[in-house]
């Protein structure tokens, strides 16, 4: 059910990106932007169409921040693998934006990415109350900028710099913002549509956000490159500190599984409608990529 629910969503999110994005035209731009926005497992579309769905939101209305949000986790992508960034050359198993164009177009279509994500969730379907709509853009514009996702992502980059490795807490901070922000509000975004409490998402979705990151610093060490999509090994070559090098890989693993059980627990108010959430929830700390 699971499996099915989440290609049946990714199939869905990415034929609305499509019908946004061909009418733009053929520029090199938006040719990179439609590369970006291609692929990948659409978990946080995911999260944002089913936590609607509990909600009783139709997928009418959540295609729209589900492909919102995709839009948002691509731009970051694009310029997270910039050379003054990350500097990566691979990203889900192709060359990235910069290498496949050039360094110009990638930071455009970034840019052009992250203002549709916005136009998209404060689109007219979302919902017919302007109010929902605001809240929605005001959280996501606090979930992807300095409170949220660059803010982790800027105590990244000056990680790499520092004259030692951060701390547990320090990572943990970091990957609340980095990782953590988008989940969050894709997570609550069903509760926002329909008006609803969103505390049991929100801590649904912290645990998930960080057993995420943890996963990936495992993969990073474990993990087969060319399922991973991309180049494994950097931060440990560069000295960084990570979940598994501060806690040993068993114990990260470990703490992994007690934040997915945490998240589990978070969604009993919803029983068996949650399940799928549940199962994406254990999926996060048994993928290969």
């Amino acid at each position: 059910m699971f499996k099915s629910r989440l290609m049946d969503c990714a199939a869905q999110v990415q034929l609305h990106l499509d019908s946004v994005l061909v009418p733009m035209g053929d520029l090199p731009v938006v040719q990179a932007m439609r590369y970006a926005s291609h692929g990948g497992k659409r978990l946080r579309a995911f999260l944002v169409m089913e936590s609607a769905r509990i909600h009783g939101i139709s997928d009418a209305q959540s295609i729209w921040p589900a492909a919102a949000i995709e839009a948002m986790h691509a731009y970051s992508l694009v310029h997270d693998d910039l050379p003054c960034m990350d500097d990566d050359d691979m990203r889900r198993g192709q060359p990235t934006v910069h290498v496949k164009w050039d360094y110009a177009t990638a930071v455009l279509a970034g840019d052009a990415l992250q203002t549709l994500a916005f136009e998209m969730v404060c689109h007219p379907e979302v919902s017919s109350d302007p109010a929902v709509r605001a809240e929605l853009a005001l959280t996501f514009a606090r979930a992807a900028g300095a409170q949220g996702m660059v803010l982790g992502q800027a105590l990244d980059m000056a990680a790499e710099t520092a004259d030692t490795p951060l701390t547990l807490a320090e990572i943990t901070h970091l990957q609340e913002g980095k990782t953590g922000a988008l989940f969050g509000w894709s997570a609550q975004a069903g509760a926002r549509m329909a008006g609803a409490d969103t505390k049991p998402w929100a801590t649904y979705a912290a645990g998930l956000g960080l057993a995420f990151q943890i996963w990936d610093d495992v993969l990073d060490i474990e993990g087969d490159a060319a399922k991973v999509g991309k180049t494994l090994g950097k931060d440990s070559a560069a000295g960084k500190a990570t979940f598994v090098s501060l806690l040993g890989m068993d114990a990260a693993k470990a703490r992994a599984q007690e934040l997915i059980d945490e998240s589990c627990a978070a969604l009993d108010p919803f029983g068996e409608q949650a399940e799928t959430l549940r199962d994406l929830a254990r999926f996060v700390i048994a993928r290969e990529s």
